[in-house]
């Protein structure tokens, strides 16, 4: 779906998180980030990703990374789903899509035999100098943190 290959510059994007904070692609510079985009808040999949990687989040810092997930949700329900699941790291709020169309990763899908556009679930690792080091398209839920850092 994206266009972005390993080794690309990692586009530069700011928008606001949960909080209302703004943040910047800059922001990260000096240190790993994992990028991860998923479709919807407080849904199966997105749920036990987001656990996922909350579960070894201590792992991804002692290992250099900071992790920030994207979606297209309201402030309001990434708040929500930060407090319900006890996330520790920050939500991007890109209701208008601009971090999701610069990093390519919104498109047609299908689900049960229906066609609509939304957001592909899909990680990008940054590198300390804003190189993307992997992209991973095909996110296992369960089991995404081991992706990222095999």
């Amino acid at each position: 779906m994206t266009t972005l290959k390993v080794g690309d510059k990692a586009p530069n994007f700011e928008a606001f998180d949960e909080q209302g904070n703004s943040i910047k692609l800059s922001d990260y510079k000096g240190k790993k980030l994992v990028l991860f985009f998923y479709p919807k808040a407080s849904t199966p999949g997105c749920t036990m990703e987001a656990c996922n990687l909350r579960d070894n989040y201590q792992t991804f810092l002692t290992k250099g990374y900071e992790v920030l997930g994207v979606s297209a949700d309201s402030a309001k329900r990434q708040q929500n789903f930060i407090a319900k699941n006890k996330l520790p790291y920050h939500l991007l709020v890109d209701e208008d899509k601009k971090v999701i169309q610069v990093f390519g990763v919104w498109g047609p899908k299908k689900f049960m035999g229906r066609e609509y556009d939304g957001i592909h679930r899909t990680t990008f690792i940054i590198d300390e100098n804003g190189i993307i080091e992997d992209i991973i398209s095909k996110v296992k839920t369960k089991e995404h943190a081991n992706q990222i850092l095999t």
